[in-house]
């Protein structure tokens, strides 16, 4: 019998924000444990939930950009449950009146386009942040109400690779728009995976499982994979499907059970009383999207139109968005544009990959790149200079015209010079013009070798070139 899977995700995403989501506490990344708290974090008596204006504008951003239903009335909700990482008893979140719903994105399926629906996203705060040791816990409060949105699909995904590249698109929405570096391996993206199998042409559900706290998009589609195989193999040996909390073990590239579910939980959710609901404009809903940035797909259009870059450079100037913005910058300095995502490609990208750098730790800036490419392009230094000059930009961090000239890396390109060595190898070598017009093509490089040997390689190749065939044929 053949079974399809039915997969949807719980995706949270932790907001890039001065403040948490409740209260005025500053969120810094690796701090000394509890020390960007306030009594709020900590559940102290008394202490009163304020709503952070930037989570919401950033809430709006990505409703938005999946293309959601959103809701100019929020409601704030306590979920109640007790657990060591949350001090109040409750976390503060939006259970039925989430801030977008109904939206979807599209990902890129065997060269088809397959729309996944998205069932809603919600706003709410993070956890405090758990070390665990051989005997004892300890807890840190800084990550304790760090705004999240928490965006969760419909059951529509069948495949692991369907749901990589869901989650692989959430992401690039997220760090597109800035609204968190979306990096899984920290935490700032997290995802849950629900996942049933059925017999194909089945309406019902089969037993759902639940695969906790998965932190790359590989293993997501691993453990996805995984339990396909591990359902389809119960019901084929006829035996039940337990509906199980369990996690990947990456050593093993397997689900392991962690705990077994009996009965859905019951939060007792109740409307957060010290929030109450708070109406919001159109003209602020439409601000926050139309001062939003760009989105991957906007810029591969822009990039594509405005730039006449082919696409395979574009995507690959896109893989990062630090990168795109990059390039955007060289732009400003030159019109060469195609020429200019080559150097970034082959030079920049080499430099970087091969020292284990990203863009944003590139020191040389925009208008170097772009002047030292309008140099190549305008045969002032041959290629073989270009990337001598590169090297000592690297070194120096000088541009590329200053160290031109003190490296003394200009061209030769008057043809009456050139010309001249080239009539003073030929007489010196007089088999040469017989040989080249009797095929033997090797005769105008050993004139190119001799020429470049005597110039130290600062001829323009281009017009030696074209010097060379005139001076052989006559």
């Amino acid at each position: 019998m053949n079974f399809e899977a039915v997969i949807g995700l719980e995706i949270h995403v932790e907001m890039k924000t001065k403040t948490k989501m409740f209260s005025n506490a500053p969120i810094k990344f690796k701090s000394e444990p509890n020390t960007n708290i306030t009594y709020l974090d900590l559940a102290y008596p008394g202490s009163l939930p304020r709503l952070n204006k930037q989570g919401v504008i950033n809430a709006i951003r990505v409703c938005n950009a999946l293309h959601m239903e959103i809701d100019h009335t929020l409601y704030f909700d306590r979920k109640n449950y007790f657990y060591a990482d949350l001090p109040k008893g409750y976390q503060i979140t939006q259970q039925d009146h989430p801030i977008g719903k109904d939206g979807y994105l599209e990902i890129e399926i065997d060269g088809n386009k397959k729309k996944i629906e998205i069932e809603r996203l919600h706003m709410e705060e993070d956890t405090a942040m758990q070390h665990h040791y051989s005997t004892y816990t300890l807890l840190d409060y800084n990550r304790a109400g760090i705004p999240l949105v928490e965006i969760v699909s419909r059951p529509v995904i069948r495949s692991g690779e369907e749901a990589r590249k869901y989650v692989e698109k959430i992401k690039e929405i997220v760090t597109y728009l800035d609204v968190s570096d979306g990096k899984m391996e920290n935490g700032s993206l997290r995802c849950d995976v629900n996942i049933s199998i059925r017999p194909f042409g089945s309406k019902e559900f089969g037993t759902k499982v639940e695969v906790k706290n998965l932190n790359s998009t590989a293993n997501i589609e691993t453990a996805i994979d995984f339990e396909i195989l591990r359902q389809s193999s119960l019901l084929l040996k006829g035996e039940k499907i337990e509906q199980e909390t369990r996690r990947f073990d990456e050593a093993k590239q397997e689900t392991v059970l962690m705990r077994v579910k009996t009965d859905a939980v019951d939060y007792k959710y109740f409307s957060e009383g010290n929030i109450p609901p708070i109406h919001l404009s159109d003209e602020f809903i439409e601000d926050a999207i139309k001062t939003s940035n760009e989105l991957y797909d906007q810029k591969l259009v822009r990039f594509l139109n405005d730039y006449k870059l082919n696409e395979v450079d574009a995507k690959i100037l896109l893989t990062a968005k630090e990168l795109s913005i990059y390039f955007d910058e060289c732009a400003k300095y030159s019109s060469l544009y195609q020429a200019m995502a080559n150097f970034i490609i082959s030079d920049v990208l080499g430099y970087l990959n091969k020292n284990n750098l990203t863009i944003l730790e590139f020191k040389i800036s925009p208008k170097d790149i772009a002047d030292l490419v309008k140099l190549l392009n305008d045969k002032q230094i041959n290629s073989k200079q270009g990337k001598d000059i590169f090297a000592k930009m690297i070194e120096t961090n000088k541009s590329p015209i200053i160290l031109k000239e003190e490296m003394g890396l200009s061209l030769i390109s008057d043809e009456a010079l050139i010309r001249a060595d080239i009539v003073e190898i030929i007489k010196a070598n007089p088999t040469l013009p017989a040989d080249f017009k009797n095929g033997k093509t090797r005769a105008q490089g050993f004139v190119m070798g001799q020429l470049m040997k005597k110039n130290k390689g600062k001829v323009d190749p281009l017009i030696a070139n074209k010097l060379i065939v005139e001076e052989l044929n006559k």
